[in-house]
């Protein structure tokens, strides 16, 4: 199983209180890269957003860096909104990163919970689940094309005729789609052969099961050849060595975080007793000490038979230097329970 960190960019406060600069965020990012495979993390990914809270507006730039400055930890996206994106270009730059990184980058490609691209790049919402699957289909065909070669033609896109789509990584790169959790979108990973990859920012995690369930029995009766049906489950924490200290820390920045996300999202701010339901036993929020959090992954892998479990730990400004202990309590405590407790599962 792997087990890897996402940060979508988290920007620090300085001495006043006050937002510092954005370019922070992406060299603090590089740096918990380059911790994350020195701990000996699977995977880091970079999610796209475009919010001066959020700044990590450009994940593929960022992960090429990270490609020239590491050599075995997987780069991911997490997610590209590929709805306001261009599928041609999200391949050429990220295939680009895949051949800096010696084969080592994935995409995880999602429609987008954050609105804010759509605007910014001039798409109407009211298409956004039309642009999603017309350019997903687009991104794939690429992908999988052996001569690198495309025609195509589709309502959002000009069309493509024979067109030749370049730099060409040595294999095929690995695309996830990505979901919150939507039936439709666990039956379509499902219909196009492709891993998927659920984030789940709040509630009870077992609820998931059912879609789950959902999509490996879609996967069978579909039965499409070279299927990847693997899963990867993507959730907020925070690691401490003392427990309570992790949950009163990343309390302080989640209730910052989600109180900002529900003014733009029309949702309440979370209370003190909610938070504490959801960062312990079933809950979607794994704030805790290391030994809480691995028990808490194996008893997830236990249910779901999930392949992959990643982290959002800087939110909030969570302060850089607690972001990267955790991440460093993440490689060299928590995985190492991980992997040894189905290590001994799979030889039982």
């Amino acid at each position: 199983m792997e087990i890897g960190v996402f940060s979508f960019g988290d920007v620090q406060r300085d001495k006043k209180g006050n937002l510092g600069p954005t370019r922070e965020s992406v060299t603090n990012m590089l740096e918990a890269i380059q911790l994350a495979e020195k701990v000996g993390l699977d995977v880091f990914g970079v999610g796209e957003h475009h919010t001066e809270y959020f700044p990590a507006s450009s994940p593929a730039t960022i992960i090429s860096a990270a490609a020239a400055l590491t050599k075995k930890i997987k780069l991911t996206s997490a997610v590209t909104v590929l709805s306001t994106d261009d599928p041609v270009r999200v391949y050429q730059q990220f295939a680009t990163a895949d051949i800096v990184s010696n084969g080592r980058v994935e995409i995880i490609a999602g429609r987008g919970s954050s609105t804010e691209s759509f605007p910014l790049f001039g798409y109407d919402l009211k298409n956004y689940d039309k642009l999603y699957a017309e350019k997903l289909d687009l991104l794939m065909q690429i992908n999988r094309s052996e001569t690198g070669r495309i025609t195509w033609d589709g309502e959002f896109r000009a069309r493509l005729d024979d067109v030749e789509i370049v730099p060409r990584p040595k294999d095929p790169m690995t695309i996830w789609l990505a979901t919150g959790g939507n039936p439709a979108s666990t039956i379509r990973a499902a219909a196009m052969g492709m891993p998927i990859a659920y984030a789940i920012i709040g509630g009870r995690i077992s609820r998931f099961a059912p879609l789950i369930d959902l999509y490996r029995q879609a996967a069978k009766e579909y039965n499409i050849e070279g299927a990847d049906t693997r899963i990867t489950i993507a959730t907020p924490g925070y690691i401490a060595e003392d427990a309570k200290d992790a949950k009163d820390t990343f309390w302080k920045a989640w209730s910052w975080t989600m109180s900002t996300l529900g003014k733009v999202r029309g949702f309440a701010a979370p209370t003190r007793d909610h938070y504490d339901a959801e960062s312990n036993h079933d809950g979607a929020l794994f704030a805790g000490s290391p030994e809480e959090i691995a028990a808490r992954i194996i008893e997830l892998h236990k249910r779901i038979g999930h392949t992959r479990h990643i982290f959002q730990m800087d939110t909030g400004q969570l302060s850089h230097k607690k972001f990267l202990k955790a991440i460093e309590l993440l490689g060299t405590k928590v995985a190492p329970i991980v992997r040894e407790a189905l290590k001994n599962e799979k030889q039982s």
